[in-house]
């Protein structure tokens, strides 16, 4: 058996390649192949000729789809698994022990922070609270009639005041009149004694009002110690009432009515998840890539459809000792709220964009060791079967499918970056490509055409 002629364009390898190993060994090896049951392989990859002309074997043509070859963005990333974590979350606990008697919502409810949760066993709190309003009633009815005594006996002591003015005055008069022999010693006698009368009358006043002042310190006392059992009690009331204390979503309510919960208890978590973010440990060795600001996509289950897109917010100073990692945190905005807090979720992160030449991974045929793709040539008459080949009324094809070999960087989605053997703008197999062989006939075929069927 003779060795079948490699077109060359499959030859034309690079001298690292040639290096890997003879060319006889590939001959070698295929043979081997062929000898053993691998004529599939030959069959894609050699094409007989004689004469100039390809083997009545070679199929008369075959419908493959066809696609220009794209330059697109492509991608350096890193796909870490993490934790997505609310921003705000609360979990509820009780501020005072008791029975549940109300539950005011439901687990998925959205709420608004101060919107009441559930309501613990209120009634005794209540009467304590009604009793120090009482006492807060009764304590400002007598600080009240305090001032009103303190406001009368201080007009009181101007009049006094006055009415003793006016008797020192008299005195005065009546002491002059009597030194000058114009009136009799009683007289002045009289003036004396109304002095010292309103004189009196004055200081018992002062006294009175000292009193009265006292009596409102006092009562000004028991008003706020009454205000404040009040208003203890009006809090402890209040925290019988458990409300959200952030806008969010209920989650699972642990208490039923009738439970007895005490402080401690969770009784529910309110949770936004407006803003998440998602916890990634990274290899030490990435410590001079990250930086704030890099992009992060988080990933579906299908690895591909993008979540949501964020960006690094935090970057640890400080290394896992144990694992030697670097904690980065991502923020990551959640409108439609299609994530979740404690959501286990796949992130890449974005190292680096630039251009570059993408094929489908359909497109891609390994032989030997190597990556190809089918690239199209106008087809040349020696190139194609005789006409005989051709089923009646069928078109001559004229393109032919060839191997070129391409060296691959990373995968793309659902492309490959191609880095040497490839231009943007040619022709090549999109798919169909098990189908061909170097230099078979191909007809371009619309990804919307059905195939052919055949009937049996």
């Amino acid at each position: 058996m003779t060795a079948p002629n490699l077109p060359a364009s499959v030859l034309n390898v690079s001298a690292s390649q040639r290096s890997r190993g003879p060319v006889r060994w590939l001959v070698a090896g295929s043979l081997g192949i062929v000898l053993l049951g691998g004529g599939f392989v030959a069959w894609r990859f050699f094409g007989v000729r004689a004469g100039g002309q390809q083997m009545m074997r070679m199929p008369p043509g075959v419908p493959v789809a066809l696609q220009p070859v794209q330059s697109g963005t492509v991608r350096n990333s890193t796909e870490f698994i993490g934790t997505l974590e609310a921003q705000s979350s609360v979990a509820l606990q009780p501020e005072a022990p008791g029975r549940v008697m109300q539950v005011y919502v439901s687990a998925g409810d959205r709420v608004t922070a101060g919107t009441p949760i559930l309501l613990i066993s209120p009634e005794r709190t209540q009467a304590e609270v009604d009793a120090a309003q009482a006492s807060v009633i009764a304590a400002r009815a007598a600080r009240d009639a305090s001032q009103a005594e303190l406001r009368s006996l201080e007009a009181r002591r101007l009049e006094l005041e006055s009415e003793l003015a006016l008797q020192a005055e008299e005195y005065r008069r009546a002491e002059f009149l009597v030194e000058q022999g114009a009136l009799a010693q009683q007289s002045l006698d009289i003036a004396s004694r109304n002095r010292d009368v309103a004189q009196a009358s004055l200081n018992a006043a002062l006294q009175e009002i000292a009193a009265a002042r006292s009596t409102l310190n006092q009562a000004n006392a028991t008003l706020s110690q009454a205000e404040a059992n009040r208003n203890a009690a009006q809090q402890d009331l209040r925290d019988r009432t458990v409300v959200a204390p952030v806008d969010g979503i209920v989650g699972d309510i642990n208490a039923k009515l009738g439970d007895y919960v005490s402080p401690g208890t969770v009784l529910t978590t309110i949770i936004e998840n407006a803003s998440l973010e998602v916890d990634l440990e990274l290899p030490i060795e990435r410590q001079t890539e990250v930086r704030p600001g890099l992009p992060v996509e988080l990933l579906a289950a299908d690895g591909e459809t993008v979540l949501a897109i964020g960006s690094i917010s935090f970057i640890s100073p400080q290394a896992n000792l144990d694992t030697q990692t670097l904690l980065v945190k991502a923020r990551f905005n959640n409108p439609q709220g299609q994530l979740q807090d404690a959501q286990r979720v796949s992130a890449r992160v974005i190292w680096s964009q630039s251009q570059g030449i993408l094929v489908p991974t359909s497109a891609i045929t390994r032989l030997g060791g190597q990556t190809f793709v089918y690239v199209t040539e106008p087809a040349n008459p020696e190139d194609l079967p005789p006409p005989q080949a051709f089923p009646p009324d069928t078109p001559m094809p004229d393109q032919v499918a060839r191997l070129r070999p391409v060296q691959l960087g990373s995968i793309q989605g659902n492309n490959y970056e191609v880095l040497e053997g490839l231009s943007a703008g040619e022709i090549i197999v999109a798919s169909g490509i098990l189908n061909l062989q170097d230099g078979t006939p191909i007809f371009p075929q619309s990804e919307t055409d059905e195939p052919e069927t055949t009937t049996p």
